[in-house]
């Protein structure tokens, strides 16, 4: 892949159907609740990414018995009904939250544990003290608050615990998924605001569904990856199915940017439960002022898409993504205005003016793969009117993170739209 990677403008409306992966909150989640129940699940349309690879190779090095088909989209895995096989290992979490904070908490079920948990540079700077703080009550001692560490565990005797989410939800969603493998009950007591709270709904339900002991469990297309497509008619016109998506019956909080989009001008219909969402571009395209913080994931695809807006459009509840892959408002802010807009920067928010976009500008990415995928899609705008790339993607390969294929499957949908008759 060329880097940077020029994007192809659609000079015809978008048109045809995208088949979009599995979601990644959703299959990590999985791994863990099946790893943790007494019987062998398949997950069916589970995710492979940078991410899942992780979570898989971790489990892998804990002792589990994880078997994949990628062709397949297939994982099974042997559930050890809350035992950890081994006592000693090295977790590389690279730079995944999720695999991060859940194996964090799942390893200290196992009494007189030492697990030594290492990342890459940019997970030292991503939340864990709170979460090592809440575990310290329950005997888990580490000598930092903060990637590098080594844990040394002492089971889990229930109780009381308290816990800071205010940073990450995923440290709430840790221990509510080794919570019903403690020895006693044990209770989470919320130190502040949890932020991304419809990621502890899709925790919770999940636990209610892994409670059925069921041997093979479906994982739902990717509502963050598809927010990416959702927006690609609002750019280039046109209209797609994405298929598998739901809507109304979603797991996943971010399905919520749907309505976003409608408010700044998309058609949006789900046909059939868990059918195929048909999306086309319909009324003038409008400036949107919404809070984020619930669906935060999705607030770059709507950044990367204001400029193509009328008036203005203002993201509030954003400022914990300031400590996620990367600093995403100061990113985001840095990004849009090489592009000539005119952006407003507070702590929590973003506001932005459209601005006539300057051609021949290089997006850096930041080794974050939403950078890529939302500012591809604001490529995918025919800014010259000949067809000619305007926009570079630095580093396009960061997308491995969750959407490996996310540039084959938009040149596909390129090819669709204008090679078809």
């Amino acid at each position: 892949m060329l880097d940077p990677l020029p994007i192809v403008p659609f000079t015809r409306p978008a048109r045809g159907a995208v088949t979009l992966p599995g979601s990644k909150s959703i299959t990590n989640r999985a791994l863990v609740l099946a790893a943790l129940s007494d019987r062998t699940v398949t997950l069916g349309h589970a995710l492979f990414s940078q991410d899942t690879h992780l979570m898989i190779d971790a489990l892998r090095v804990l002792g589990f018995a994880v078997e994949t088909s990628e062709p397949a989209r297939l994982i099974r895995i042997a559930g050890r009904g809350g035992e950890i096989p081994v006592g000693e290992a090295r977790i590389d979490v690279g730079n995944a939250g999720t695999v991060a904070r859940f194996l964090t908490a799942f390893v200290c079920l196992r009494p007189g544990g030492v697990y030594h948990f290492t990342g890459d540079e940019a997970m030292r700077r991503r939340p864990i003290g709170a979460l090592l703080d809440a575990l310290a009550a329950q005997g888990a001692q580490a000598a930092t608050r903060s990637f590098p560490f080594t844990l040394h565990t002492a089971g889990l005797p229930g109780g009381e615990v308290e816990l800071d989410a205010s940073e990450s939800s995923q440290l709430l969603s840790a221990l509510l998924m080794v919570a019903p493998h403690a020895r006693l009950p044990l209770r989470v007591r919320l130190k502040g605001q949890t932020v991304s709270r419809p990621f502890v709904a899709m925790t919770e339900r999940m636990l209610a569904q892994f409670a059925a002991k069921p041997a093979e469990y479906a994982i739902e297309v990717d509502a963050t990856a598809a927010s990416y497509f959702l927006a690609l008619p609002l750019v280039a016109g046109g209209h797609l199915n994405v298929t598998g998506l739901r809507i109304l019956q979603s797991l996943q909080g971010d399905i919520e940017f749907v309505n976003v989009l409608r408010t700044a001008g998309l058609a949006v219909i789900e046909a059939g439960h868990g059918g195929e969402a048909s999306i086309a571009k319909g009324s003038p395209r409008r400036g949107v002022t919404a809070d984020f913080n619930a669906f935060s994931d999705t607030f770059l695809t709507l950044a990367a898409l204001a400029p193509l807006l009328e008036g203005p459009t203002r993201i509030t509840g954003i400022g914990h993504t300031r400590r996620q892959e990367t600093d995403r408002v100061a990113g985001a802010a840095r990004e849009l205005r090489k592009l000539g807009q005119e952006v407003i920067e507070e702590e929590e928010a973003l506001t932005i003016v459209p601005r006539p976009l300057q051609p021949d500008v290089e997006i850096e990415t930041y080794n974050d793969h939403r950078f890529a995928m939302s500012f591809a899609i604001l490529g995918c705008h025919d800014l010259r009117g000949d067809g000619r790339p305007w926009l570079w993607i630095r580093h396009p390969g960061c997308c491995a993170k969750t959407f490996p294929d996310f540039f084959d499957v938009l040149e596909l949908v390129w090819k669709n739209s204008h090679l078809s008759p």
